[in-house]
């Protein structure tokens, strides 16, 4: 099944191109990094795909549907920034998802939150930068989606808890699901990935398996990165 489809999709800010006929397919349990520089289009293929954002041209289907009210129930949406009021607790905030989302799995949020050892009864505001995109995440990978889009999963937390949190990932989504994932740090999402895409000034430059990428440049995907685009 095809969980992610664009066909020439562009988006204009005035007279700048964010995405400048986008082509893609991507096909339902893989995981998938989005990646590129600063201002390629990432966040916005993300915010498109997840009916934030409205194309100029083109179109973009999720599970063979445009964006609608019907597709938002069907994508898990992680921003690259905070966005959950501070002023409540961790397990309020497990229930206010439980509340809006049926989708939402209660009892696998709680053993992710047992896992990083987070304690539902702490304020929000009063957590590390770290932990709250920890809750973030968790809030985010406890819906039983078909498309999970992640903005910088893992900018914000240390390095020792970012194999945790990809285990997280790796193990705790569907897999007839779609998990893209948008990063600047390659060398640690690149052990879980199926497949990449390269963005570069809202273009596509390269979308394949990561084992493809290594065997035909003799380079890890971070490496091969690193040459395309170097200053």
């Amino acid at each position: 099944m095809i969980t992610l489809k664009c066909e020439g999709l562009t988006k204009n800010y005035g007279q700048t191109k964010a995405l400048d006929s986008v082509d893609l397919t991507i096909e339902s349990g893989r995981i998938v990094g989005l990646l590129g520089p600063n201002g390629s289009g990432k966040t916005t293929l993300i915010k498109t795909a997840s009916r934030l954002l409205v194309p100029s041209a083109g179109k973009i289907e999720v599970c063979g549907m445009r964006p609608s009210e019907k597709t938002k129930a069907l994508v898990a949406y992680l921003p690259d920034r905070d966005y959950l009021p501070g002023w409540m607790k961790v397990s309020e905030l497990v229930g206010m998802y439980r509340d809006f989302f049926s989708d939402f799995d209660s009892a696998r949020a709680q053993g992710m939150m047992n896992a990083l050892g987070l304690d539902g009864n702490m304020l929000l505001r009063k957590l590390s930068k770290g932990n709250k995109e920890k809750v973030q995440l968790i809030l985010t990978m406890s819906r039983r989606a078909k498309l999970y889009l992640l903005d910088e999963p893992i900018a914000g937390v240390d390095p020792a808890a970012r194999d945790f949190i990809l285990d997280t990932i790796l193990t705790n989504y569907d897999e007839e699901a779609t998990v893209l994932i948008s990063t600047h740090l390659i060398s640690d999402v690149e052990k879980v990935l199926d497949e990449a895409i390269f963005l570069k000034q809202g273009r596509v430059v390269l979308h394949k398996p990561v084992d493809d990428v290594r065997q035909e440049t003799g380079m890890s995907l971070d490496g091969y990165f690193r040459e395309v685009f170097r200053c």
